[in-house]
């Protein structure tokens, strides 16, 4: 099933607002994580911290002691220097154990019995040591032996080992919490990784499958479009041969009645020729009341003539008729000559041409020439604009400033289209079409012509390969709208061929 440029829209917007979830789950989840990464990595090291404060606070009472116990035992001064520097050091140690266990828990934590039994050991450690530098060995030794820094160190190690084990349990469990905070970050790496490509390759499917389908609807376009011109071409072609059929038909027509008429005309001439002598005789005769001479007079001086005007009235026209479609067949029957147009150069002229009389009457002419050039018959195309211009002036508005308008364009299938637009009389739709029939005028006659104006348009249009419309409703003005091929010349070599 083929996918509409709606559903194609919507399947985009799908995907991009899924990939945009996507993309925000998986970096609020990493960003979640990185938070708890860093609040373990912090604990961690808060216990690290206190695990090291414990540590170095029992190696430093242990040293001290061992200190103590070598003076004792060897009455050697060097063993006091490590042990005052270790004594000097175990107060400092717990005070970094305390501050160390109130950031790990938060808040203060109790240490006062820990800190009561390094008091004491430290003070058991100065009392035996000061025995022992006044030479009361045997005092040192014997307390000592008393069993009571003993029992103070075990407790101290005790609680020091207590608060060691827990730290180190809390250690492991920092670095279990730390290997499931990374396992669990490349699980939703990976998922979301795995989400995005597949998002991407449907994304893409459909993205492929719409654009093949855009270019076999187009390929289908450029083959319907190029069936399409074929057929115009053709059917132009057609149009051209018809009327030129058409033309051929009307000269022969025109010429074939043109011989009669001369004759009516002449014998006319030979008639009226005739009764001037009747006429003269008549009128030498003696007066009389015969009513048969009467009615004889009447018909001569009367009748007669009046018959033989009217006889001499219809012919002119039929002549002036003939000659107008005569000249309009001599006009498509002129062999074209096919060239290359500056569309912009040929409506600047027109217009010139007419600008005076646009003037006059506080006109104005636009001009909007998007086309720039055709290859056609100039002669004919300027005679078609020229006529156009004409008859927007001669058919002006006397209410309102006239205002004429003439734009040039290429319409989709190449032709050139030139537009005529004024804001004259205008037209009744009922006769849009009946205007180019020849003799045929429309609305009021206040205007001298004899209908034959755009009856020829038409005729130089089509034999340009083209034709011409109009669009008008009264009293808002006219469009006439000349759609030509933009190059007769391959028109005329399909005619050819």
């Amino acid at each position: 099933m083929a996918i509409t440029q709606k559903q194609f829209y919507a399947r985009t917007f799908a995907f991009l607002a899924a990939a945009l979830l996507l993309l925000l789950t998986i970096v609020g989840g990493s960003l979640y994580l990185t938070r708890l990464t860093q609040q373990n990595f912090d604990k961690v090291v808060m216990t690290r911290s206190v695990r090291s404060a414990a540590a170095d606070l029992l190696s430093r009472i242990i040293d001290a002691e061992t200190g103590q116990r070598g003076y004792l035992l060897t009455r050697d001064q060097r063993y006091l220097e490590p042990y005052r520097e270790q004594v000097g050091a175990i107060a400092p140690r717990l005070e970094q154990l305390q501050v160390a266990m109130d950031q790990m828990m938060g808040g203060r934590v109790d240490l006062s019995e820990l800190s009561q039994r390094v008091t004491a050991k430290t003070a058991e450690l100065d009392s035996t040591v000061s025995l022992a530098l006044d030479g009361q060995y045997d005092a040192a030794v014997a307390e000592v032996a008393g069993g009571a820094g003993l029992a103070l160190m075990d407790e101290i190690r005790s609680q020091l080992g207590t608060i060691l084990d827990q730290t180190e349990a809390q250690l492991r469990a920092g670095i279990e919490r730390q290997e499931s905070i990374g396992s669990t970050l490349r699980h939703v790496t990976v998922v979301g990784a795995l989400a995005i490509v597949l998002m991407a390759a449907a994304a893409a499917w459909t993205i492929l499958r719409y654009t093949r389908e855009v270019a076999e609807a187009r390929a289908e376009i450029e083959s319907a479009n190029a069936a399409l011109e074929a057929r115009v071409e053709e059917r132009t072609t057609d149009l051209i041969k018809a009327n030129e059929e058409i033309q051929r038909f009307a000269y022969i027509v025109t010429h074939d009645l043109r011989a009669p008429l001369v004759n009516i005309m002449g014998f006319t001439s030979e008639l009226e020729a005739t009764f001037a002598p009747v006429r003269d005789y008549m009128a030498s005769l003696p007066p009389g009341e015969d009513t048969l001479r009467r009615q004889a007079e009447e018909a001569i001086e009367q009748e007669v003539p009046e018959a033989i005007s009217f006889i001499r009235s219809s012919t002119r026209k039929m002549d002036g008729l003939i000659n107008a479609i005569l000249k309009i067949s001599r006009e498509g029957r002129r062999s074209l000559k096919p060239e290359r147009v500056d569309l912009r150069a040929l409506v600047e002229t027109a217009t010139n041409a007419v600008h005076h009389q646009s003037a006059e009457n506080d006109g104005e002419i636009e001009t909007d020439v998007k086309a720039k050039s055709i290859v056609t018959d100039r002669l004919s195309l300027d005679q078609i604009l020229g006529n156009l211009l004409d008859n927007a002036i001669k058919y002006r508005e006397p209410s309102r400033p006239l205002r004429i308008s003439v734009r040039t364009r290429n319409d989709s299938y190449g032709r050139v289209v030139i537009e005529v637009e004024d804001n004259g009389r205008g037209i009744s739709p009922a006769d849009n079409e009946r205007v180019f029939e020849l003799f045929r005028r429309s609305g009021k006659q206040d205007t001298a012509g004899e209908g034959i104006g755009l009856a020829h348009v038409r005729t130089l249009a089509r034999n340009l390969g083209g034709d011409i419309g109009l669009k008008s409703e009264l009293g808002t003005g006219s469009t006439f709208t000349l759609v030509l091929p933009a190059n007769l010349s391959n028109v005329k070599r399909s005619m050819e061929s």
